[in-house]
């Protein structure tokens, strides 16, 4: 039976374009599960979008003197961009500076107002003196009580926890390093506490969850949770919707994490809802058997599953995330990935010398599911050439191209299985239910492994049958044996599609399939007398010397 599914993808801030940590952190993942849902006939909604309005992009603006919005427009431009050539599936990618998330950002926050789950508190807020401005929390730099590193007024990264300024030791301005004082201000607060019992009962249900996810989250609701200010004194963000507060803009994360909604609102309304029902948004919002799954990084845990459900219960909504699927960190070269320090792999460099398929592929194969991993050009260059090219890419191209020459260049005719191609092609079902079971769990890694393993089998049975021999001794039997091959391509090409989409299609002409066919998950054997295209290699092999070319780039 089908589901709704949506797919909800952590919104990037857009002060800059993508790098590699960003794709195996979030959007790859989602993409991956979201093109896996659609070929087991699962309705599918994936959405997300430019976060315009978050501190770094008023930063990166100060940087350049210019406004904001230009800044976000031009790193939106190139994220979208970017989007479509890795072949990622968005449904609707947006921004957050549309009058239709305003809208939904306001009238969700009366209506947490109207439930009773908002109050207005004085409190004190760093205030720079130098710039006779209070500080976004994510403008505040210092040391961190608990562990003493370096942190931010709104995270510390090493602790992994969210904080308040008052967390932290020797506050200084991130714009211009001058210390901070704390001075009374008045802010709406959305009412943590009231949520605790509620919030730990759904959490420890959750038996689905990564580990670290719910143990974390546990951890901070036992910690006991306290209200949080959802309004700030800046000038860049949705106005708030109450008299007196013109001078103050609703908190990013309040109105980022509402994107989700806002989107599929924006979606329905758009051209890109083929069923033109306006009210299509209601079946994954109003649905309580929609399934929502949330992909983002270790560090945007709590505000997905805590501070994001506590805004769903108190407006009154049911669909709470059915799993948040975060991943740790990819590392470059063990360490961490850093702008300032110009250490970064950024996806637009990238895919001027490369494809798209085999960083999906190195990416899904070194996804930091459960732990941080590394990415380094060696092991780009090592996944693309012994495994994609090695692999992969040599059981393809070697059983096309000797059914092609020896077969008129069509699929031979055959009669009947020996006991052989019957062990392969049970294999090769095994095989297809293994990876779904896997990509089910959001387990993408092991998933992946799956897909490799059965061209290994394939590689090892024309290893074993050599059909370059049979050809000359007994051509029914080699038209067996490739026939097999053939089979197990064809279901390759299925079970590939959600990690090589472009190999995928282009492998459909090789096989005289229809590319732009919808693929459906299921298990099928190659027809007789189908005519095939001369094959190429589907995967390039790339010169050693691609490692210290790049790593040059990084002096």
């Amino acid at each position: 039976m089908s589901e709704k599914i949506l797919v909800a993808v952590a919104w990037p801030y857009v002060n800059g374009p993508p790098h590699l940590g960003h794709i195996a952190g979030n959007t790859l993942p989602a993409d991956i599960f979201a093109r896996f849902n659609r070929m087991i006939g699962n309705d599918v909604l994936m959405v997300s979008g430019s976060d315009q309005h978050g501190t770094p992009v008023a930063l990166k603006a100060k940087e350049e003197n210019v406004h904001p919005r230009e800044i976000s427009e031009k790193y939106h431009a190139i994220w979208s961009i970017m989007n479509e050539k890795m072949g990622f599936t968005f449904d609707l990618y947006t921004k957050t500076g549309t009058e239709n998330h305003k809208n939904v950002v306001q009238e969700l926050f009366l209506k947490i107002k109207e439930n009773g789950f908002l109050s207005e508190k004085d409190s004190e807020q760093p205030f720079s003196e130098s710039l006779k401005m209070f500080m976004s929390d994510r403008y505040v730099l210092g040391t961190c009580k608990k562990c003493k590193n370096e942190a931010r007024g709104d995270q510390c990264e090493t602790c992994n926890i969210t904080i308040d300024p008052k967390d932290l030791e020797n506050i200084k301005s991130a714009i211009d390093g001058s210390p901070l004082i704390f001075k009374q201000t008045t802010h709406i607060y959305l009412e943590l506490s009231k949520f605790q019992k509620k919030l730990k009962n759904w959490v420890e249900k959750q038996k689905h969850w990564r580990t670290s996810v719910k143990n974390h989250t546990l951890g901070m609701i036992e910690k006991g949770l306290i209200d949080r200010a959802i309004t700030r004194d800046i000038e860049w963000g949705i106005p708030v919707p109450l008299t007196n507060y013109d001078k103050k803009r609703i908190y990013v994360w309040f109105e980022a994490v509402t994107g989700y909604l806002s989107a599929s609102i924006e979606w329905s309304n758009s051209e890109k809802n083929s069923s033109g029902n306006q009210e299509a948004w209601r079946t994954w919002w109003e649905n309580p058997d929609a399934k929502h799954y949330y992909f983002q990084g270790k560090d945007n845990v709590p505000f997905h599953t805590i501070i994001w459900p506590t805004m769903l219960m108190a407006s009154g909504k049911k669909n709470l995330p059915y799993d948040v699927a975060a991943n740790e960190y990819l590392n470059f070269g063990g360490k961490q990935f850093s702008k300032s320090k110009k250490w970064a792999v950024w996806l637009p460099d990238f895919l001027e010398s490369y494809d798209p398929d085999p960083l999906r592929y190195h990416l899904t194969s070194i996804m930091p599911e459960t732990s941080d991993s590394d990415f380094t050009w060696q092991s780009f260059l090592d996944a693309n050439n012994n495994e994609l090219v090695a692999t992969l890419g040599n059981f393809i191209h070697r059983v096309l191209t000797m059914t092609y020459n020896n077969f008129e260049g069509k699929t031979p005719n055959i009669e009947n299985q020996n006991d052989e191609s019957t062990e392969l092609l049970k294999k090769c079902k095994e095989s297809m239910e293994k990876t779904k079971n896997f990509l089910e769990k959001r387990e993408f890694r092991n998933a992946l492994k799956s897909v490799m393993s059965l061209a290994q089998e394939g590689n090892k049975y024309i290893d074993f049958q050599a059909p370059w021999k049979q050809i000359k001794e007994n051509k029914k039997d080699a038209a067996l044996t490739l026939h097999t091959a053939l089979t197990i391509i064809s279901n390759l090409r299925i079970i590939m599609n959600p990690f090589l989409p472009f190999s995928s299609k282009k492998l459909a002409t090789f096989i005289g399939e229809d590319p732009e066919k919808e693929i459906i998950w299921k298990f099928t054997k190659i027809k007789s007398n189908i005519s095939l295209n001369k094959p190429i290699p589907l995967f390039k092999k790339l010169d050693d010397d691609i490692v210290e070319k790049e790593e040059a780039k990084l002096i």
